[in-house]
């Protein structure tokens, strides 16, 4: 079940009223840094950026991939454990703007995860600890601890103990 709180909207659709949703200023400087973080090699600057100007809680180790695109209106709700991968191209989103209403999460990615390349993981998830997101899927609820999804939409592939079983194999 993803977590988000709904506002509704009355005239125009919501995405037409953006900016008295966030601040014209806020999302520009968004757009900035999102896009110098997006292209930096280096991976501990492209953190400080997040953690610096994007408000992002993101752990110690992490490594976010080239040209991730984390939400560019509300990236303060995006918190990332330490020592966990984000996959070439992925997107974080922390909101969604619907005809009638839109709708903020937060996004909680635990430790020691695992997301592939051209994952999109919508606004209100959380993917526990140790949890592996195969490359492509779209996460639209939350990712138990330990286990491995994957698809559109991401299914659970293997549970937490399967997970375990298997790299006893390996």
């Amino acid at each position: 079940m993803r977590r988000t709180t709904r506002y509704p909207v009355k005239e125009k659709n919501s995405l037409a009223q953006v900016y008295r949703t966030v601040p014209f200023f806020k999302v520009i400087k968004n757009f900035v840094f999102i896009q110098i973080a997006r292209y930096c090699p280096f991976l501990s600057l492209k953190n400080w950026i997040f953690r610096t100007f994007l408000r992002m809680k993101v752990g110690k180790d992490s490594a976010v991939a080239l040209m991730v695109m984390v939400d560019i209106m509300f990236p303060e709700k995006i918190s990332i454990g330490r020592n966990t991968v984000i996959g070439y191209n992925t997107t974080i989103l922390a909101h969604e703007y619907l005809v009638d209403e839109y709708r903020l999460g937060e996004v909680k990615i635990g430790s020691r995860v695992m997301i592939g390349a051209n994952t999109t993981i919508l606004p209100g998830i959380e993917i526990g600890d140790g949890a592996t997101v195969a490359a492509g899927s779209v996460v639209i609820k939350d990712v138990p601890a330990g286990c491995f999804v994957g698809g559109n939409p991401a299914k659970l592939i293997y549970t937490k103990e399967q997970m375990e079983e298997r790299m006893k194999l390996h």
